[in-house]
């Protein structure tokens, strides 16, 4: 039987499975928000195979949550993929995501959570959108991510392209 195109749907999480609903999808978004742009940090960060990060990409694109845009790499003329203002407003997805993850994917196994650093003080925010320490709001461009499993630094996240 096939399978019915919810994307113009009444259900708000149907559209958004058809948007995000597979495992690649996900974790290329992931690694957009986490700055990544080029084709080859995707392939070689998530192991996945050229012709499925391809067509992967290519719905992201279409969706509206990432644009292709050209960059220069030496004399050379290369196309990247920037996450747009639909792409950055997936944060708050991971992030819970993350918490789901943590309490009931594998419980036994201890996972950890990202924490949000206010880059222009380099202080922890439990809040995420306010800093404590500075008693300001948190911008886009001010926000980094600590994950230990995959860097000891605060990973700055990606702003969305103009």
């Amino acid at each position: 039987m096939p399978s019915k195109d919810m994307s113009s749907g009444p259900c708000p999480i149907g559209r958004a499975a058809e948007v995000l609903g597979d495992r690649w999808s996900l974790l290329i978004m992931r690694n957009a928000v986490l700055g990544q742009t080029r084709f080859d940090q995707f392939r070689g960060n998530l192991g996945i195979a050229d012709n499925i990060l391809s067509t992967r990409l290519g719905r992201l694109i279409d969706a509206g949550l990432l644009t292709k845009e050209p960059y220069l790499d030496g004399n050379r003329t290369r196309q990247h993929y920037v996450i747009t203002p639909a792409g950055v407003a997936l944060r708050p997805v991971f992030e819970a995501l993350s918490v789901w993850a943590c309490e009931f994917v594998n419980p036994e196994q201890p996972a950890t959570m990202a924490q949000t650093v206010h880059t222009p003080c380099g202080q922890i925010s439990q809040d995420r959108q306010y800093c404590d320490t500075c008693e300001t709001d948190i911008e886009d461009g001010d926000i980094a991510w600590l994950m230990p499993w995959l860097s000891p630094s605060p990973v700055p996240l990606a702003t969305a392209s103009a």
